[in-house]
């Protein structure tokens, strides 16, 4: 039982951390991340400057003004010959001494310290505290001090500021430029003072200063939230739109104008928009385009049928006629069909080419020799011209469709008595398949148009030559299976010329 509660703590955790990533990968909460940090880590680094320098200052300030008041001190101490009678009993001297021993404890209650004075033998002779007079003290500060280096220490932990001030007999011998001024240090006094009034203000200042951070904090929390929601409704309207579109109850073009990335998004969406519509109405016409295409032929059958059965007493001579009618319109049919399935074939977009070596001159020659026989029949001649021997990498048998389609057009759609010139060439790269012929020509605004699927620029005489409408877009298909391109020129009246592109070494996707 124990186990299944540690297993399910487990997974509790797991399921914890990955809420907290997906929350992470979540724009808004990464904005609202960010500005909260660009907010915030500046209060706390302020809150911290501000009290560490205002420590750093009030100790030097208070340090300066005690140096002070001990060197007019230390001042007193000499111009009355402190340490030199501190032993006297004379009334005078009592006096003087008592007024000064009156100054240090003022000095002492004043920042709540102790002060001592030694003299040159390391003797304390004076101690605010009554502790330590007539001892000798020994220590480094004290003897550096009498060395000429002043020292102080600021001990945080225990609250207070230790410093040593010398205490110096400056005599001037001689007169006018012969005048030499001697200083002597005669002693040494040993200050501490409570640093208690700098830690409360520190404390009040860190008080106030974390309530101010507290206040800013919460002011940047809700700048933060308000920033990151604003900042992402764009992204927002763009997926509520985008919504809309998948949902069917628009097939309109989105705009979202307020970022320059929204834009880009948005255009990118609207060209992809733009291009499903076109494949959908192509779909469309296609569906439309192969039922008629099918029905024709049907109707065409069922009609000569009908005709042959209405009529009780039927002539060989017509029977012979209708049923070569009905072969024909399956003929045309079958065309029709073998023709949707090569080209649903190609369309798909897992569709393997079957990659070989071919001598593209030995197969041009083999297609042009099968095709002959339709050009003598129509009455035009067929030449070749091999401008160099080419070898590529390609479908053998989608190359070869390629190459029939082209041909075959170019000899239907001729002239009685025209010619069709096929050209091969190569550079390092590429190969070039080029059909010219003097034959009817495309008009210059169905050029566009003639890859689509069943369209016909002359419908009855492409019906009579029995042309499908499929021929171009298989072949343009094929092309671009092979990563090659496909280009027309044509004049109405005077020809056509197709050039066929073909990398002759194939890449794949």
């Amino acid at each position: 039982m124990k186990e299944k509660v540690e297993i399910k703590k487990f997974f509790l955790k797991i399921f914890e951390k990955v809420k907290r990533l997906i929350l992470l990968r979540s724009l808004r909460a990464r904005l609202f991340l960010i500005i909260l940090l660009v907010g915030v880590v500046p209060c706390i680094f302020m809150r911290y400057g501000i009290v560490d320098n205002y420590e750093e200052k009030a100790v030097e300030r208070r340090i300066t003004e005690v140096s002070n008041e001990l060197m007019i001190i230390g001042n007193h101490l000499i111009a009355n010959n402190y340490l030199g009678d501190y032993l006297s009993d004379d009334a005078s001297v009592m006096s003087s001494r008592k007024v000064i021993d009156a100054e240090l404890e003022i000095l002492s209650n004043l920042y709540d310290g102790r002060i001592m004075i030694i003299n040159s033998n390391l003797k304390v002779i004076t101690d605010t505290y009554d502790l330590s007079e007539g001892k000798t003290i020994i220590s480094e500060e004290v003897i550096r001090c009498f060395q000429g280096v002043n020292a102080t220490h600021y001990d945080p932990e225990h609250g207070y500021i230790e410093l040593t001030t010398p205490i110096i007999n400056t005599a001037t011998t001689g007169n006018g430029t012969n005048a030499e001024v001697t200083s002597r240090i005669e002693g040494v006094m040993l200050t501490s003072i409570s640093s208690a009034s700098i830690v409360a203000m520190m404390e009040e200042l860190h008080r106030n200063a974390l309530l101010v951070e507290m206040v800013l904090i919460i002011i940047i929390l809700a700048l933060a939230f308000f920033l990151a929601n604003v900042l992402t409704r764009p992204l927002a309207r763009v997926t509520d739109a985008i919504n809309e579109v998948k949902a069917g109850y628009s097939n309109e073009s989105i705009s979202v104008p307020d970022y320059v990335e929204t834009i880009h998004i948005v255009d990118a969406f609207n060209q992809l928009l733009k291009r499903m519509k076109a494949l959908d109405d192509s779909r469309q016409e296609f569906v439309a385009n192969v039922s008629h295409e099918l029905k024709t032929p049907m109707t065409s059958m069922k009609v000569l049928a009908d005709s042959l059965v209405a009529q009780p007493d039927v002539p060989v001579e017509l029977y012979r006629e209708f049923m070569e009618d009905i072969v024909s319109e399956i003929d045309r049919e079958n065309r029709i069909i073998t023709d949707l399935l090569a080209l649903v074939k190609m369309d798909k977009t897992a569709q393997e080419v079957n990659i070989t070596s071919v001598n593209i001159n030995d197969l041009t020659e083999m297609i042009l020799k099968r095709l002959r026989p339709l050009a003598r029949k129509k009455e035009v001649e067929v030449v070749f011209e091999s401008i160099r021997p080419v070898v590529a990498e390609v479908d053998e048998v989608k190359m070869s469709l390629v190459m029939t389609n082209l041909v075959e057009n170019a000899i239907k759609y001729n002239t009685a008595h025209g010619w069709v010139k096929v050209v091969l060439d190569a550079d390092h790269q590429y190969f070039t398949f080029e059909v010219r012929d003097s034959g009817v020509g495309i008009p210059e605004e169905s050029l566009a148009y003639i890859y689509e699927r069943f369209y016909r620029v002359d419908k009855s005489h492409s019906r009579e030559s029995g042309g499908t409408g499929l021929g171009l877009a298989i072949t343009r298909n094929a092309v671009l299976m092979h990563r090659g391109s496909i280009t027309v020129t044509s004049k109405e009246g005077e020809g056509s010329c197709f050039v066929v592109k073909i990398p002759l070494t194939y890449i794949s996707a």
